[in-house]
């Protein structure tokens, strides 16, 4: 295909003030022009659009019914918006995804540095180079198996490849010296490189034994149900790392809980434990195993009080049961 050919199946390119029109065209209220022009310059007008995605209004047949997609059988938006959307208000919603995905991050550092720290312990006991050493894997994380495609796969060998990624590139000044000084890198110096879909994977594949010491390290007795949480909040780290929109997104799975006191009060639904409620829930479970001083809940909770209230853009979107006050507030301050 030649490059006029490409050129031709992708849109045209429009200037920033071409792009104020459209949206004014398709019925959004945009107060400042100037200021518009600015922040779609600063932001990008394609990452903005997932912002205003849901106030986009359902579109319609000729009965007035909701046209589905014929694929997933989910409502099909218009390009046209609801009444009374601002753009002011979009802006306001993208800082607060992003004051959000701030706060996630602080919370997950906290949970990563601390598992890392009790992996190391609790495998380095038994051996200061287990890293490397199969006889603390799954046996059949060992084995080598066909996937759908017909490419072979070893998870303990694909685990150690991204291992050996990590350190090879690391600029840790204890990896360095080691290095230098030809020493072997024990468990403890090896987990400074470690990020975490490293350590969510290599927990993942440890023994049952080994699992359950360091799940009771956190008070957790379902080493199962930490697999999973390490799993998702990987999910989560990756998508606040790389700048992306957190604030109504759906996990492919629902989060399972502890039969714990703290998650039978909470009783969270299905929806709860699939959005950003759920696992801010699990957050802030973990991060008070770690630090019971912290006020990390405290700064989410004040963080939801300044989200803009868009008809279109509810609470319920995040997972919570309804759209009255700071259930976040009500539940743990």
């Amino acid at each position: 295909m030649n490059e006029n050919a490409h050129t031709h199946l992708t849109k045209p390119h429009k200037s920033y003030s071409e792009l104020i029109d459209i949206l004014i065209s398709r019925g959004m209220i945009v107060p400042d022009i100037e200021r518009a022009k600015r922040k779609i310059s600063q932001i990008g007008y394609y990452r903005l659009s997932g912002f205003w995605y849901p106030c986009r209004k359902f579109k319609v047949d000729r009965n007035c019914d909701n046209v589905k997609h014929p694929v997933t059988n989910e409502q099909i938006r218009d390009d046209c918006f609801q009444e009374n959307v601002n753009f002011n208000d979009i802006i306001s919603l993208y800082l607060f995804d992003k004051n959000l995905r701030l706060l996630m991050l602080d919370a997950i550092e906290r949970i990563e540095i601390q598992i890392r720290s009790i992996i190391a312990h609790e495998i380095g006991y038994h051996d200061p180079l287990g890293y490397l050493n199969k006889d603390f894997i799954k046996p059949e994380k060992c084995n080598s198996w066909q996937d759908r495609n017909g490419i072979q796969r070893n998870i303990w060998e694909e685990w150690k490849a991204r291992h050996d990624k990590q350190i090879s590139r690391s600029c840790e000044d204890c990896i360095v010296w080691h290095k230098k000084k030809s020493k072997p890198l024990p468990f403890w110096v090896v987990v400074e490189a470690w990020d975490f879909g490293t350590v969510s994977i290599y927990f993942n594949i440890l023994q049952k034994k080994y699992q359950n010491r360091i799940a009771n390290r956190l008070n957790i007795n379902n080493s199962k149900i930490l697999t999973s949480w390490l799993k998702e909040i990987n999910t989560l780290r990756n998508r606040c790392a790389h700048h992306t929109r957190i604030w109504n997104q759906e996990f492919n799975h629902p989060l399972p809980t502890l039969d714990d006191p703290y998650f039978i009060d909470l009783n969270l639904d299905e929806i709860a434990r699939k959005r950003m409620f759920g696992l801010i829930c699990v957050l802030w479970f973990l991060v008070k195993k770690i630090g019971p001083s912290s006020n990390w809940i405290e700064s989410v909770a004040k963080t939801l009080d300044r989200k803009p209230a868009i008809d279109s853009c509810p609470k319920t979107a995040m997972g919570f049961p309804n759209n009255k006050g700071n259930m976040l507030k009500d539940l743990f301050l």
